[in-house]
């Protein structure tokens, strides 16, 4: 009978002197990995050529490892924290997993704009470019501006991170002002004739996610949503349905 797989976990170091390395981790990425999970990413629409196999809940467990526990800043060991050096030396492997990870582990404080550019000019699929955006880029300190700088950029998954990280802020950040959302909102109508796959559902990604976030905010996207809706253009007619029907206005 074949032994049931488990999420184990590299062990901490002992001391903040052997931190833990990419290297390592690497290591323990690739005993980890399945071709049958492998093989079954492309169901998902997930193209990666460099993959080792490994559920993004195994992932997560591992990234948990590598933080370790939640406990005061003060009284904290910087090798059991969010370590930003790792999430670095992760990214550069080029590992779909290790990219992965270094969005789990990454200090979001310590984020700079050209790491977020860096970053960007990598993403080759949704779920590398959502994972950055939704557990990472979104809490950057340069997030909003990312979001009007990447909406302008050609490349498919880059001006998808611009809507992703909109959708993300509006759902994580419960302090931003609606002026912020408002001003997105006029960015994602903007770009909506865009009828590319992947950038077209993070538009209507944004603009549901805002729609939702406060009383205040929802008409002004069920007004958007009607125009775009009622468009001659099939990629803003779709958004604008998509929009509809999930804010529970007939399409």
């Amino acid at each position: 009978m074949p032994k049931k797989r488990t999420r184990s976990a590299i062990a901490p170091p002992a001391s903040s002197a052997a931190p833990i390395s990419a290297a390592a981790v690497v290591k323990k990425l690739r005993s980890m990995g399945s071709a049958k999970v492998r093989d079954g990413m492309a169901r998902f629409g997930i193209t990666a050529d460099h993959a080792f196999g490994i559920p993004v809940g195994d992932i997560r467990a591992l990234a948990k490892s590598l933080r370790g526990p939640r406990v005061p800043k003060d009284q904290a060991d910087s090798a059991r924290r969010r370590n930003h050096a790792l999430a670095l030396d992760l990214w550069k492997t080029g590992w779909y997993e290790a990219r992965m990870l270094a969005c789990f582990v990454d200090e979001p404080s310590l984020v700079t704009p050209s790491q977020m550019d860096r970053w960007a000019k990598d993403f080759d699929n949704w779920a590398i470019c959502d994972t950055a955006c939704f557990h990472l880029f979104d809490k950057s300190p340069h997030a909003l501006a990312k979001v009007v700088e990447w909406a302008g950029r050609d490349e498919e998954f880059v001006k998808r991170g611009a809507f992703a990280i909109l959708a993300s802020v509006a759902l994580h950040n419960k302090k931003a002002p609606d002026i912020i959302f408002s001003d997105g909102l006029c960015l994602a109508e903007r770009h909506a004739g865009d009828a590319r796959n992947f950038v077209k559902k993070a538009v209507s990604w944004a603009l549901r996610g805002i729609g939702g976030r406060r009383p205040t905010l929802r008409p002004m996207v069920l007004e958007i949503a009607e125009r775009l809706a009622a468009s001659a253009d099939s990629a803003r007619r779709w958004i604008g349905r998509d929009v509809l029907r999930d804010l529970g206005r007939k399409a």
